[in-house]
């Protein structure tokens, strides 16, 4: 599991920009708090590899899939949402999330990690906020 900014980062597929290269179908973490994307990690390699090749040879679109076979179920197993969840309940459960490690920090006196999911929730909240106001 992967987190960010206090959240776990979701599992989703997507498009990537190399240079004047597009990679579609690149598995990627998101976070849904502040929307930070990132290469999935066992991924990450093959992407880097294949951006390079794609680059090198000109070419302007390629398909991740069409290259490297990888397994979306086992890449996402350790995601706790996914994409296709109600964005504010996912916050929401972010939030549920980081309350119970904070009981945890709190329960075992470490400051640093109280301040830093203390932080992430203020950021959690702010996103929930806004989600709420859209609705």
């Amino acid at each position: 599991m992967s987190f960010c900014c206090g959240a776990s980062m979701i599992g989703t597929n997507g498009t990537l920009q190399h240079y004047r290269t597009r990679i579609h179908n690149v598995p990627l973490l998101l976070c849904p708090v502040c929307h930070r994307i990132e290469v999935h990690f066992l991924v990450e390699n093959e992407y880097e590899i294949l951006a390079e090749y794609a680059q090198s040879d000109g070419a302007e679109e390629v398909d991740f899939r069409d290259y490297v076979t990888s397994e979306d179920g086992r890449l996402f197993e350790n995601c706790i949402n996914h994409e296709n969840d109600d964005p504010l309940e996912l916050v929401k459960n972010q939030i549920d999330n980081a309350l119970d490690l904070l009981a945890v920090a709190k329960q075992w006196n470490d400051t640093q990690w109280e301040s830093q999911l203390k932080r992430r929730l203020a950021l959690m909240s702010r996103r929930k906020a806004q989600l709420l106001k859209q609705k």
